[in-house]
C-alpha cells in the first residue's frame, strides 16, 4: 500500500492519533509522557519510507511501541531510589462522562489498579502485554519491536498475563452500583463510623495514596480491611470538600478546596465492595485539573 507524500502521512497520524495515545498511556501511565511519545513517533514516522507498509496503522502503533520502550528502558536505569508507591495519571473527568479524547484512552476500561500492576512489568513485559492482549497486535510483528522470536514473546506475554491477573479486578459494570458504594464508603468516613466502613470494604482491600516526589509522607500503601478503615475514618475533615466525578471510567473523586484539586480518589467496587482506593495527591500532576468541573 502506498501512503504517498508526507501530508497524507501527517492526516494517517493525526486519523489515528487517538488510538496511538491510548497504547502510549497504557505503556506509560503518564499522560504528560504518552504525548512526548506521539512526538516523538511522529519525528520517525516522518522520516521513514512507508512505501511497502501494508498497513499505516499497524505500522504506527510499533514505532510507538518502540518509543515506549525505550522510555520505559530509561525510567527504569534512572531510579536510582523509587517511591514506595507511585499511582499513574488518572483520566478524570465529571460525573455526565468522559470527553472523545478521554473515551479513546478509555476503551478498554482501563482502571488505575491495573495500570498500577503494570508499572510492576519489566519493560519488554509491559509492551508486549499491552501490544498483544489490550491491541491485538500478533506476537509475529511485537517480536520485531522487543528483538526476540516470535515464541520467545509469546512466553514474556504468557508471564506478564499471569502476573497481572488477579491483581486488577474487573469493577462492577453498573456505575450506579459503584456510586452507592463509594458514597456509603465517604458517609461512614464522615462519622468516624468504623463497622460502616468494614461493611463496604473488601477484606483484602488495598489503599494507595501517592502524595509525589516532594511529599513523601503523604505517599503510603496500606492493605486490609480494618487498617484501611482506621485509614479511612481520618477523612473527617475532607468530607465537605469531597465532589464526585469518574476516574478512569470508574466512580470516584475529586477533593476541591479553595478553588484547586487536593486529590483524586479511584475505586473498584467488586460485588459490592471496595477492593482497592488509589489516591493521587501529587500537586504536580493536579495542577492542571480545572476544578470547576467538579461540583456537587
Amino acid at each position: 500500500m502506498a501512503v504517498g507524500d508526507r501530508v497524507d502521512l501527517s492526516a494517517r497520524f493525526e486519523e489515528h492519533r487517538p488510538r496511538l495515545r491510548g497504547v502510549a498511556y497504557r505503556m506509560l501511565g503518564s499522560l504528560a509522557e504518552a504525548d512526548d511519545a506521539l512526538q516523538e513517533a511522529w519525528l520517525r514516522a516522518a522520516g521513514a519510507d512507508v512505501s511497502e507498509v501494508e498497513s499505516i496503522e499497524a505500522w504506527l502503533t510499533t514505532v510507538v511501541g518502540r518509543v515506549c520502550l525505550n522510555m520505559l528502558r530509561s525510567r527504569e536505569r534512572r531510579r536510582e531510589d523509587p517511591l514506595d508507591v507511585h499511582v499513574p495519571d488518572p483520566v478524570v473527568s465529571g460525573i455526565g462522562g468522559p470527553d472523545p479524547e478521554q473515551e479513546s484512552l478509555l476503551a478498554d476500561a482501563v482502571g488505575l489498579a491495573l495500570l498500577v500492576v503494570l508499572d510492576e512489568l519489566a519493560p519488554v513485559e509491559r509492551v508486549v502485554f499491552v501490544l498483544h492482549d489490550m491491541f491485538a497486535v500478533p506476537f509475529a510483528e511485537i517480536a520485531d519491536l522487543v528483538d526476540r522470536s516470535p515464541a520467545a514473546t509469546r512466553q514474556i506475554a504468557s508471564r506478564a498475563r499471569r502476573r497481572v491477573q488477579g491483581r486488577a479486578p474487573a469493577p462492577d459494570a453498573d456505575l450506579a452500583v459503584q456510586r452507592a458504594v463509594v458514597d456509603a464508603f465517604f458517609a461512614a468516613a464522615r462519622e468516624g463510623d468504623i463497622d460502616g466502613l468494614l461493611a463496604v470494604l473488601h477484606p483484602d482491600v488495598v489503599l494507595r495514596s501517592d502524595g509525589g516526589a516532594s511529599r513523601v509522607r503523604y505517599t503510603v500503601a496500606v492493605s486490609g480491611g480494618r487498617d484501611v478503615a482506621e485509614r479511612a475514618a481520618t477523612f473527617t475533615r475532607f468530607a465537605p470538600f469531597v465532589r464526585p466525578a469518574l476516574v478512569n471510567g470508574a466512580a470516584g473523586v475529586v477533593v476541591v478546596a479553595d478553588g484547586r484539586p487536593l486529590s483524586v480518589m479511584g475505586f473498584v467496587v467488586v460485588a459490592g465492595r471496595i477492593a482497592a482506593i488509589d489516591v493521587v495527591a501529587d500537586p504536580d500532576r493536579l495542577r492542571g485539573l480545572d476544578a470547576s468541573l467538579f461540583r456537587d
